[in-house]
């Protein structure tokens, strides 16, 4: 009986891990004959998986969504993703707080006891260094409205609110075509083809509130990126380039200063030792004490402005130092 079990369990991961499965290969897969799989999946039918046939040379079998939600299988390590993330899910997302407590509950009742330990030892407590001012809760019934006209390729209207605006000063609907969410910084943002402006725009979710119903169905537009990450990476790194920005040789590993460069810095390997760092900041003065912050010798490459402040830099240091 323990051995059919297990048989179920392997079987009902492998069916979850992909969409089509040959007969004969999870025959080969769980090490049993076709005729045992069949068996097999006649018993998780059963027990409410909705597992459907699939017609083919090879014929298979296929894991469909069904009307209810059957019990679910994880691996020790889903397990343990499950329960973090729930636990740290209403840091970006409001109106799932209750949803997310019982369902981390539910999952903590049916683990076993050895795996439920491990979860217990993981009381994660959010700490949201950004707090109000940066990390921005999103509605998620937001999400799931923006969600479902992305994956139907429906035209997205919405109200947008500017900075500080009131919910009476938000612009009239905006019409785009919606390509992708992305989190970027501790906040939700839409990348989308403005059809108004005939052109790539990124929303914050947390200002959108999207109308109902949605507009005709699109084709999706190729985005100016070769994915999704450059192009929301690109488009920041542009938008918040510091007036000051220079460059220094540091006598260090790559690796190491890449560490702790920050997002926006270009680390370039140049030997084993040493490498090429370019920051950005407010001030050349700035900028100068930035690069002084790693723990190893540097030269400074350009542009003049950088040395001057380096100069004056260590001229008030010495000075403070001998006081």
């Amino acid at each position: 009986m323990s051995e059919t079990s297990a048989r179920l369990l392997s079987l009902l991961s492998l069916l979850q891990a992909r969409r089509d499965w040959p007969g004969a290969l999870l025959a080969e897969r769980l090490e049993v004959s076709p005729r045992t799989v069949r068996r097999d999946v006649d018993r998780l039918r059963d027990l409410g998986y909705p597992v459907r046939a699939t017609k083919g040379p090879d014929g298979g079998y296929r894991l469909d969504a069904g009307a209810e939600l059957p019990p679910l299988l994880f691996d020790d390590d889903q397990a343990i993703a499950v329960a973090v993330a729930l636990q740290t899910a209403t840091t970006t997302v409001t109106g799932i707080e209750e949803g997310a407590l019982r369902a981390l509950a539910t999952v903590r009742q049916v683990m076993p006891a050895r795996l439920r330990q491990r979860v217990d030892a993981l009381q994660v407590t959010t700490v949201d260094k950004y707090a109000d001012s940066r990390r921005a809760k999103v509605d998620s019934e937001h999400l799931i409205a923006i969600g479902a006209a992305l994956r139907a390729r429906e035209v997205l209207r919405f109200d947008y609110a500017s900075p500080g605006a009131s919910e009476d000063e938000w612009v009239p609907p905006r019409r785009v075509e919606p390509h992708h969410l992305v989190t970027w910084g501790g906040r939700w943002y839409l990348v989308a083809w403005d059809l108004e402006r005939n052109d790539w725009r990124t929303f914050r979710v947390d200002r959108m509130l999207p109308k109902s119903p949605s507009g005709p169905r699109f084709t999706p537009r190729e985005l100016p990126a070769p994915d999704v990450a450059t192009y929301i990476s690109s488009r920041f790194q542009s938008q918040n380039q510091w007036p000051c920005r220079g460059e220094a040789i540091l006598r260090a590993k790559a690796s190491d200063i890449a560490r702790w460069a920050g997002r926006d810095a270009i680390v370039e390997e140049l030997t084993p030792t040493s490498c090429r760092l370019v920051l950005s900041a407010w001030s050349w003065t700035g900028l100068a004490a930035t690069f002084g912050m790693f723990e190893a010798d540097l030269e400074f490459t350009g542009p003049p402005e950088l040395k001057e402040a380096a100069t004056q830099l260590a001229t008030r240091y010495n000075a403070a130092a001998s006081a």
